[in-house]
């Protein structure tokens, strides 16, 4: 399959592509042995880290506390 490199440097990847990977806004890039290797990676939003600590009910001076600890080792 090609993809065509446009002339602002801007690379269109085929839909057939994208939908493998599923809704993937941002792609880890790097080169390997002259191959350019497109890894999808999963940004999480502020949204999602709070409602994980909410879910481990944790509040922002349990965050804290963490923090202080970690900085004393």
């Amino acid at each position: 399959m090609l993809a065509k490199l446009t002339a602002k440097n801007q690379l269109t990847l085929p839909k057939s592509i994208t939908k493998e990977v599923g809704d993937t806004e941002y792609f880890e890039v790097k080169v390997e042995s002259g191959q350019i290797i497109l890894t999808p990676v999963r940004i999480q939003r502020t949204d999602a880290v709070r409602a994980k600590l909410a879910a481990l009910d944790l509040n922002e001076q349990d965050v804290a506390d963490a923090i202080a600890w970690v900085r004393q080792s």
